[in-house]
Order: structure tokens, then sequence, then C-alpha cells
């Protein structure tokens, strides 16, 4: 009998009456047959609002005690959902992360999952029980202290479980009917895709787009596992992400991104010696921050100036670092701007047309708006700008690719 996973995202169970429609959904599901396993989020908003209350506690929480209570959100959604399906007559059962053996490394907040052991999942569905695990958490194998996944985890909790149960497809439902060449709320001509590749959805999803986790993504196409992002709260068929075999670029640009919580920083003026710009970021990497784009130019007395880009909320943790290098390294100061946003381009046909990045550049000059860094890769160019221009950028770049044409 097939096994289905099913993820449903915070704002799919995001009060009861929403909660007592992901039932109905599930049991119509369970008619034709099918062993299903439900991935789900914290209700709404409950993860921010924990978050919030951490907060205000402590600045800096210790990191096993916040892991312990911002996990405490999805094991609410899934007795709830579980309580629901057993109400209307299908028998359910909800597991924890450490119960249906997600298995992680030691790190909080961000932890790695190592390892699933599906047999209680196995054992359950046996029993003819729809399966509700909590996404986003699991357990250390260490000393088995329950683990986060990071925001947005629940996505990859379900990939993985798809994997472990020997799954090639995972469905994820959200708030929108799929993924699209744009955010719709910035611009109103972003059409709905039947299917993107792993690596462009990978793209997008690491440049800004909010409809999958780049971690889930990753999974997906490491373990042949095709992901089906559909609505919520209709039936209709969403987007495909799977491979880019077997699919024929007709257009150089598949979507369009825009990631505002963007934060800029400069070393100016440090030496120009070998091994100065691995001491910047290996110390950075030690330090846990993730950085993203980066530029480094010469100066005419021989000094370097060295531009990275980083999440804004790792832009206190960067600074500091950053700043304890430069002085380390007698560089001249750290200048900061965290009023920067990236938009990116995407597209797998970017590898055989040329000019693709010049076209974009000369969008952006014409209307105005200024580019301070770009990064590219065969099937990607970012561009960093001012903040306030991002939404604009997003709609002339939607224009020049034609993106809102079939």
């Amino acid at each position: 009998m097939t096994t289905v996973v099913k993820k449903f995202g915070g704002s799919s169970v995001g009060s009861i009456e929403r909660i007592q429609r992901v039932a109905d959904r599930v049991i119509a599901d369970r008619k034709n047959n099918a062993r299903i396993v439900v991935v789900v989020s914290a209700m709404g908003d409950t993860t921010d609002e924990l978050v919030s209350m951490a907060g205000q506690i402590s600045e800096s929480p210790d990191p096993r005690e916040y892991d312990a209570l911002i996990s405490t959100g999805e094991n609410i959604s899934a007795a709830l959902l579980s309580m629901t399906l057993i109400s209307k007559g299908q028998p359910a059962i909800s597991l924890s992360g450490m119960q249906a053996g997600v298995m992680t490394d030691g790190r909080h907040v961000k932890a790695k999952i190592l390892d699933v052991k599906p047999q209680r999942i196995e054992k359950e569905l046996d029993e003819g029980k729809v399966v509700i695990v909590t996404g986003f958490q699991g357990i250390n194998t260490k000393d088995f202290n329950i683990t986060t996944i990071g925001r947005g985890g629940s996505d990859t909790s379900a990939v993985v479980l798809a994997a472990a149960l020997n799954q090639s497809e995972c469905e994820i439902y959200t708030d929108v009917d799929g993924v699209y060449t744009t955010d719709p709320r910035m611009e109103k001509g972003a059409r709905k895709l039947t299917e993107i590749s792993y690596d462009e959805m990978l793209e997008l999803a690491s440049l800004g787009a909010k409809v999958l986790h780049p971690r889930a993504v990753e999974v997906a196409k490491e373990n042949g596992i095709e992901l089906h992002v559909r609505s919520s709260f209709e039936s209709s068929e969403g987007t495909r992400v799977k491979e880019a075999s077997s699919m024929e670029v007709n257009k150089p640009v598949t979507g369009i991104a825009l990631k505002k919580d963007e934060a800029k920083l400069s070393i100016i003026h440090i030496p120009d010696q070998p091994g100065v710009a691995g001491k910047v970021f290996s110390t950075l990497a030690d330090a846990g921050v993730n950085v993203d784009m980066i530029v480094q130019s010469t100066e005419q007395d021989g000094s370097n100036t060295i531009t990275f880009t980083v999440s804004k909320d790792e832009y206190a943790d960067a600074s500091k670092v950053t700043n304890e290098v430069a002085t380390a390294l007698k560089a001249a100061k750290v200048d900061g701007d965290t009023t920067i946003a990236k938009v990116s381009i995407v597209g797998v046909g970017m590898i055989s047309k040329p000019g693709i990045a010049a076209r974009m550049f000369n969008c952006l000059g014409k209307n105005g708006i200024n580019i301070q860094l770009i990064t590219t890769s065969e099937i990607k160019v970012s561009c960093a700008i001012d903040e306030s221009q991002g939404e604009l950028a997003v709609q002339v770049l939607h224009a020049e690719f034609e993106l809102d044409r079939e």
C-alpha cells in the first residue's frame, strides 16, 4: 500500500476551523487506501509568539531551553489534528520528533538531521492509523535533548520522512497554490508554474522565495523525491519540483526573487596580503555567520576593501566579529549598511543564452536602480540594491523577461 507524506504549514493549521478542514482532506485521501503521514507546523504565529516570550526573558536565551520552548508549537498542532481525526472516526496518533525517530546532531536552533528511524511510524501505519508528526524538531543522538532544525524546517522534516519511508513524492500544502514566477503580492502579473527544476527552486528558495525551505529542496534532490506544492484551501494541481532533464527550457529566466532582510559590511583598507580573506571568512564561519555576496577590490595604495552581505538577523554578530578581525589585521575601519535588498533572476535557460546578465543590469539602470554588488552562478544573477527599490526592481525585471507570458 502506498504511503503518502503530506506537510501542512502554519497557515494551514492556523485555527480549529482550518484543522477541521485539513482532517477532512486527509480522510478523503485515506479512502483511496493510502497510508498517510502528516507533518505539521505550529499554528499561525505561535512560533513567533514563543520566540518573543523567550526574548522578554533574555537577550541570549539558553539554546537548550530555547529549543525546548519553541518546539512546543508543533506538539499542539499535531495533537489537535490527531484529536480531530479520531473524533471523525479515523484512527490517528501524534508523534513528536523523538517518537518519530528523527535524530539530529547536537547543535541547537539550527540542528542537522542525521538519520530517521521510522519503525514506530511504520508500526502505527500498519495498525491503520494516520500518523501526525511534529515538523521542525528532532532529538540529538548524544544526550537526547530536543532540537529544532531552523525556521521553515517542517518542510525539511517532511521530505526526510518521505525519504526514510522510501517514497518518491512529498506533498507540501501551504497558503498559496504553487510556485509563482515571483511574489504575486509584489507583481500582479506573476504566473503560477506547473513545474520547476530542483536547481531553480533551490536558488529561488535560498534567494528569498518563501514557498519552500532550501534544505527541503536540497534533500528532495539528493533523494529523487518529487515535491508537489499545493494549496491547503483548494484541490487544484499546484507546482511540481523535479529534475530539469524532462523539461523543455524556452525562457532564460524562470523566476525572480527578492530578499529584503539583507545587510552589508565593508572592511576598509585591509592589507593586501595572502591569507587575509581566508582569515576574515574563516573567523566568521567559526562564529556561525553565513556570508552571502562577496566583493574584493584593490585600492591604489596596495590595500584591499572586502565587502560582503549577511542576513539582517545575523548583522549584530557579524559586525562584532568583523570589527574584531579587522582590528587584528590592522584594517582602517568597518562600515555597515542594513538598508539593502538582494534581487535575483533565476533560470536554467541562462546556461545556453548569453547576455542575460547585461539585460538585467541595463533594465535596472534604465529604471534608476543602482547596483551595489553582483554575484552570479550558472543559473542565477543577484544584485544588491537599496531596500527601498526592491519591489520596483522585481516589477521591471518581471516585465523585461516577459514572465507574465506562458
